[in-house]
């Protein structure tokens, strides 16, 4: 499920760049996402017949907190677009990797161990060649977009992490429905003089916001919500990486770009990583039992 999570958000660049290329603003983008995202949670919240009471008012409020992570990561990662090309903002939101290693040493005290280290280092490398870095003049770089990158990488991490934290008892829908609302509250305060835009009603503007409240605030959350708790932290930072591989591929088919070998041998290093990091916590599990 986590996996399938973070493939889903690999898809977000697309929709992004393309409402941009319409002429939507970054606030336009996020409120109609989530406001379409919370409409299509409360209808299954309501077909499953789920009930609130189910959560303590102190489960609620760390649900709906959480779930701001999932908004700031949109400001963030989408802000980053406005500013550097797809790949690059791909790079940076790909720090949560070792930021996520860090969310743990603080919280749980754990520190990360050899494999985890080796999996990090993989996996970054491969994210240097698949997001096709070394073909880009880095030069005169907006510090702003930078800065909105390593953020989103920041709080996507947090949502990784807290995903798994969080209520983990709760009905994923009551969840993904709550955190949707914590990210739909935040995004209404920061924009809200982008508000008033949304009318008169554009097909297009709604159409590219239930494009990304699919793929970036209906699936991930509800996604995570079920398998983040099942697993690892660590384990979910690493399959979380799959969201790269799917937007260089999905570009590839969808905006026909093209993918040279040296993507293609960073995407196999990401699935190497996925591999290693499986394992080696596999034969460490075993050789304690032993």
């Amino acid at each position: 499920m986590v996996l399938l999570g973070a493939a889903s958000f690999g898809f977000t660049p697309i929709f992004v760049k393309s409402a941009f290329h319409s002429g939507y603003s970054l606030g336009q983008i996020n409120i109609t996402q989530m406001l379409i995202a919370l409409v299509l949670l409360g209808i299954m919240y309501l077909a499953k017949g789920l009930h609130i009471r189910e959560l303590t008012k102190s489960n609620l409020v760390k649900i709906i907190a959480t779930g701001t992570t999932v908004g700031l990561t949109s400001i963030f990662y989408y802000g980053a677009m406005q500013y550097l090309s797809a790949s690059l903002a791909i790079i940076l939101l790909f720090q949560f990797v070792w930021i996520g290693m860090i969310y743990e040493w603080i919280f749980h005290k754990i520190r990360p161990s050899g494999i985890n280290i080796v999996s990090m280092v993989v996996t970054l490398t491969g994210v240097l060649f698949a997001s096709n870095i070394m073909e880009e003049k880095i030069v005169d770089l907006p510090a702003l977009g930078l800065l909105l990158g390593l953020l989103a990488g920041v709080t996507y991490a947090g949502f990784i992490f807290f995903s798994g934290q969080v209520a983990v008892t709760t009905h994923p829908i009551v969840r993904s429905f709550w955190m949707v609302s914590g990210s739909l509250v935040l995004v209404l305060i920061v924009f809200s003089r982008d508000v008033q835009t949304l009318f008169p009603f554009e097909l297009s503007l709604w159409l590219f916001g239930a494009s990304l409240a699919l793929v970036g605030a209906v699936i991930p959350p509800l996604f995570f919500a079920i398998g983040a708790p099942l697993i690892s932290g660590r384990l979910a930072n690493v399959l979380s990486s799959v969201e790269l591989p799917v937007a260089i591929v999905s570009a590839m088919l969808i905006l026909s770009e093209s993918v040279t070998f040296l993507q293609w041998f960073g995407i196999m290093l990401i699935v190497a990583a996925i591999i290693i990091n499986e394992l080696g916590a596999t034969v460490i599990r075993r050789s304690k039992e032993y």
